[in-house]
């Protein structure tokens, strides 16, 4: 079981059985779990029927019990790690949304590792490449199921195969990090938590058109509605090169613009609009068990509310491509362990962990 192994520190990037590019309509989505805790904080606060209908809505794992105490160590430096994951659902409102076959599977096809600095004021995001080749560790998945390790396997697979609890395990085996928190949030949730706030302004400044994430944009400022923002962060072919790294670039703008948004909820004043706003996150999010109620939510979204955009430094994690298969990465592992080291111990990313690697060619095609 993975609660009796320990977390290997390498970051593997060896190259071995290849995989066919996924069709179209793949891609999943994570950002809307960093704001939702955060409009928590707004629309949480009621009593009564209020309280237990939004503590009803949040889904939670258990993912401390699985995993048990064969991970690596917390970090008392006043620092929290985030494990966030977009899940890529392929039955009920997430077909529609995002295509493919109702295959009863899940996907998490975006994840980003947020850290929260001491003091709560600054934050760093690592996003890590879907298509990057790993070595997945053995897991126990909740349902107490065991699954055995796999060597040169695409990262996004740890989820399909283990759900939340496999990913964790498979980034705390490539960091050497403890994650001291899990969010999680569908395709659905998403759009609905965008509409909710009145969509998110961003400007393109290119035109972005693409047929598989049904994406329309002229270069220009736009408000989205949750759609529209649904197909920016998910598009690949329409902008740039093509490539999921590109597509990452599009979703840290609009990460930014997402949290810029989120800020301006404090001066509502409609309290059906705030609590419609907080029925929608807690809905949209599932957590680890110690946030999966309004009250450790609320707490810790008042953690995170004082962080804006310029304090947020986003980068991916460092890869080069495979050369026998464009379409993967290969973790750049001593560029990568300059981020997990500086993270753990609750220092700034250094500049020389992310020069000469693999980008996408999507930065500055959406500001906010």
């Amino acid at each position: 079981m993975s609660a009796e192994s320990t977390p290997n520190s390498r970051i593997p990037g060896s190259k071995g059985r290849r995989r066919k590019p996924r069709g179209k309509g793949r891609k999943g989505l994570l950002v809307a779990a960093w704001v939702a805790a955060g409009i928590v904080v707004v629309g949480g606060t009621g009593a009564g029927y209020v309280y237990f209908k939004l503590n009803g809505n949040i889904k939670s794992v258990d993912i401390d019990q699985v995993l048990g105490s064969a991970r690596p160590s917390k970090v008392d430096n006043g620092s929290e790690n985030i494990l966030v994951l977009g899940s890529d659902t392929r039955s009920g409102s997430n077909k529609e949304l995002g295509g493919g076959t109702d295959d009863g599977s899940a996907r998490s096809d975006t994840a980003m590792i947020i850290h929260v600095y001491e003091g709560h004021k600054k934050a760093s995001v690592v996003s890590i490449p879907r298509d990057t080749l790993i070595d997945r560790p053995q897991c126990t998945d909740t349902d107490g199921k065991e699954h055995d390790a796999a060597s040169d396997v695409m990262f996004n697979s740890a989820y399909t195969t283990g759900g939340a609890a496999c990913a964790v395990k498979t980034v705390e085996s490539m960091t050497d990090i403890r994650m001291d928190h899990y969010l999680e949030v569908d395709f659905s949730g998403f759009e609905k938590l965008v509409d909710e706030l009145g969509g998110v302004t961003v400007t393109t400044t290119k035109a972005i058109k693409d047929t598989d994430s049904h994406l329309d944009l002229k270069a220009g400022t736009h408000e989205l509605t949750g759609a529209q923002a649904l197909g920016l962060v998910r598009t690949r072919h329409g902008v740039g090169d093509g490539s999921d790294l590109g597509r990452i670039q599009l979703q840290q703008a609009f990460i930014k613009a997402l949290v810029k948004q989120v800020k301006s909820v404090g001066v509502l004043t409609s309290p059906k609009k705030l609590y419609d706003l907080a029925d929608t996150a807690t809905k949209a999010v599932t957590t680890d068990s110690d946030l999966g109620s309004v009250n450790s939510l609320v707490s810790f979204a008042g953690g995170l509310k004082g962080i804006s955009p310029s304090d947020m430094t986003m980068v991916t994690m460092p890869v080069r491509y495979d050369p026998a298969n464009p379409n993967r990465v290969i973790v750049q592992e001593t560029k990568a362990k300059q981020i997990w080291t500086a993270l753990e111990n609750d220092r700034a990313i250094p500049k020389s962990a992310t020069e000469g690697t693999a980008t996408g060619q999507a930065k500055g095609v959406v500001t906010s």
